[in-house]
């Protein structure tokens, strides 16, 4: 299993830092836009007070990967404490599905894991779901929670802001007010943020899968080289075992003779 994680871990690393240029270009510029478009250009940009949060937690469906979904789910639990309030979540993977039915947090939808090489097509049905009910208001807010990839032994839970978007806290970029938009800003934006919610999930679900490979190529490797020390411990107590055994037959194949 480690050697498999290996192999899958160099893809998946590999397709995370490649596409982590697009998803924060994407994001700057549309933060950008934010600055002088409100609420009234496209309703993934409205503030909304009150109503419930949406929490998108992302984690494996399989174990046998360290600490990485257990750090994930305390991490939201944490969030959970510290900001109460009306919530749901929408858990993507089994074992962040298992820990939220076993706390009863209130759940809006569950997704599988999306396998061994993730699409962007996978994420299309999630971020439908998350656009539509945000532009329904249903939720005032939505966050993403998954375990952002650091290095080969580093995976860090985090939380992203998904919507409503925020404005850019610099100005140092392109000025929003110097974009010119044809047909109409509207209609831009129309096109443009629901694509910016489906990258920005698909990014998360990339980061996840590069931290689930890496952490769970490093537990196996503990795992063997733990089974490797504990064959060595069981195999000099046997011989310890085997040797007081022999010893203590010659000693009485001794005696029996001497008595003889």
């Amino acid at each position: 299993m480690q050697f498999v994680a290996a192999s899958k871990l160099k893809r998946a690393q590999d397709s995370t830092l490649a596409s982590r240029p697009y998803s924060e270009s994407l994001e700057e510029v549309l933060a950008d836009l934010a600055t002088v478009l409100g609420g009234e250009d496209h309703p993934l940009l409205a503030r909304r007070e009150g109503g419930t949060r949406l929490i998108v937690l992302i984690t494996t469906d399989r174990g046998l990967a360290g600490p990485l979904n257990t750090n994930t789910i305390r991490f939201v639990a944490r969030e959970i404490t510290e900001h109460p309030g009306d919530l749901s979540v929408v858990t993507v993977g089994r074992k962040g599905r298992d820990a939220m039915r076993r706390a009863r947090v209130p759940m809006a939808a569950h997704f599988a894991g999306y396998g061994d090489k993730p699409q962007f097509s996978d994420v299309l049905p999630l971020a439908r779901l998350i656009s539509d009910d945000y532009l329904a208001g249903t939720y005032n807010a939505v966050d993403l929670v998954f375990s952002r990839f650091v290095s080969t032994l580093v995976q860090r839970p985090s939380l992203d802001h998904l919507l409503p978007i925020t404005p850019a806290a610099d100005t140092a970029g392109i000025p929003g007010n110097q974009f010119l938009f044809e047909p109409n800003p509207a209609a831009v934006l129309e096109q443009l943020l629901p694509r910016y919610v489906a990258t920005r999930l698909f990014q998360a679900v990339l980061e996840s899968k590069a931290s689930e490979e890496s952490s769970r190529m490093v537990a196996m490797k503990n795992a063997t080289e733990n089974a490797e020390d504990l064959i060595e411990d069981y195999t000099l107590a046997y011989n310890k075992v085997r040797q007081a055994n022999i010893t203590r037959e010659m000693i009485e194949i001794a005696t029996g003779a001497r008595v003889q």
